[in-house]
């Protein structure tokens, strides 16, 4: 009998550790920086994690507090946006149910964003997750280099990418290490603006090693857009008029040198205009000629059904009967049209694509405030919509994740001064008021 009694005292104890909210809680803190330490390296681990993740926080989980971020258009709409797409498998008439459930597997991960938002909202780790993801980042930039520098070096697992990309593809190592080229010099300015001159030089510097590896390394031509509009983004939230103004005058000296000793860059935009100039369907493949093709034919499944579209999963049948007796580019079938508008109004018609719109400036307009994780947040939403424009990011694994990541993960701090602030002033209106008088602001 006192044995029994001693493993029931035994499973009531690890029960109520189990159930312990605080625990749980640093367990998911803990997760969100190992999602963002792998997610430069390795889509199975970040897919591990992501599912150990959602583990973590679902007993942490506050009714109310999901509650009221899921009634804010930045925690909201995310979710909105996946129950289109769930219901869309509904019309996707011919599709193969196997198409459908691919289909829908690129909305997914968009559930996390109220989820990260509600974690990060109270948690005062979220420095912790951008730490992770630019020390991995270094990592792998540093690995790059030597890459680059040291061709006799190899790596077991090197070798399917062009030199300089040790894991993954140039189009994603050059999205991450734009943003830590943009996250280190805002980091920089403060530094600067702080008397710590040596700290900012040196961020300085290693953000440069950044936009150089972009340019040696993992040149893409969706970077070559993003980045002079992130520059102007930059001058403009982070600097004063003279600053900006000398930001701008560097950055047009930087562009002058590098298409002098980068000649990848200066191929690209070359062969690019080429492309374009000499772009026929018929004639063989090339980069951007394939783009212009996948516009072409997604702009035309559109028309033939702009309210709701053809249903989730359907980009792969659109272009399958696209191609009969087709040749050169023309004969080429595609899941994805390269342009995140069509391939979400090719699923969903004009109604998806306004909750795309929608999703985006929602979290536009929750960082329009001040300091790093404004800036962050900013930066993340700003490099998606316009990397949109040329490839299918939202949907895409690691641009899709560091997204969701970046979103989740800075909204949380972003909902937490917005918060604060409004019980600051309700705090104040209270007293201000005279006495046996209530007053104050509802969060939203």
């Amino acid at each position: 009998m006192a044995e029994l009694m001693q493993q029931a005292s035994r499973t009531r104890a690890l029960w109520a550790r189990m159930r312990d909210r605080e625990r749980w809680a640093a367990a998911a803190d803990g997760l969100a920086v190992a999602l963002a330490v792998s997610l430069p390296w390795s889509s199975s681990a970040t897919a591990i994690l992501a599912g150990l993740l959602l583990i973590a926080i679902i007993p942490t989980l506050d009714r109310s507090a999901l509650r009221r971020v899921l009634s804010t258009p930045a925690g909201g709409l995310p979710v909105l946006f996946w129950l289109l797409g769930l219901v869309g498998m509904l019309w996707a008439a011919g599709v193969p149910m196997a198409e459908r459930w691919d289909g829908l597997k690129s909305f997914y991960k968009l559930l996390f964003i109220p989820l990260l938002i509600v974690q990060f909202s109270r948690s005062d780790r979220a420095p912790w997750v951008m730490t992770g993801f630019l020390a991995s980042s270094v990592v792998l930039m540093a690995l790059s280099w030597a890459l680059l520098l040291l061709p006799g070096v190899t790596f077991p697992w090197h070798g399917h990418g062009p030199t300089g990309v040790p894991v993954k593809d140039y189009i994603a190592q050059s999205a991450e290490f734009t943003f830590c080229t943009f996250i280190l010099a805002a980091i920089a300015v403060d530094a600067w603006r702080g008397q710590r001159r040596w700290i900012a030089l040196a961020l300085s510097l290693l953000a440069l090693l950044f936009l150089a590896n972009i340019f040696y390394a993992s040149v893409s031509r969706t970077a070559l857009v993003v980045i002079p509009i992130l520059v102007l983004l930059f001058a403009y939230k982070k600097l004063s008029g003279a600053g900006a103004i000398g930001v701008l005058l560097a950055a047009v000296l930087l562009s002058a040198l590098t298409w002098s000793f980068a000649p990848k860059v200066g191929r690209n935009i070359t062969d690019l205009w080429s492309e374009v100039y000499e772009f026929r369907p018929e004639s063989a493949s090339t980069r951007a000629g394939e783009r212009l093709e996948f516009w072409r034919k997604s702009i035309g499944f559109v028309v033939k059904a702009p309210l709701i579209g053809h249903g989730t999963g359907s980009i792969r049948t659109q272009f399958r009967e696209s191609i009969v007796r087709q040749t050169g580019m023309a004969a080429l079938a595609s899941a994805n049209p390269h342009n995140q508008t069509l391939a979400v109004a090719i699923q969903l018609g004009f109604v998806g694509t306004a909750a795309l719109f929608a999703m985006w400036l929602a979290h536009l307009l929750i960082f329009r405030g001040t300091g790093l994780a404004a800036w962050a947040g900013l930066l993340v939403v700003s490099q998606n919509i316009v990397g949109s424009l040329f490839n299918s990011h939202l949907f895409d694994f690691t641009q899709g994740w560091g997204y969701v990541i970046g979103v989740g993960v800075a909204g949380g701090v972003a909902l937490k001064h917005i918060v604060g602030s409004q019980q600051a002033k309700a705090a104040a209106g209270n007293e201000a008021l005279p006495s046996g008088t209530a007053g104050g602001e509802s969060i939203a």
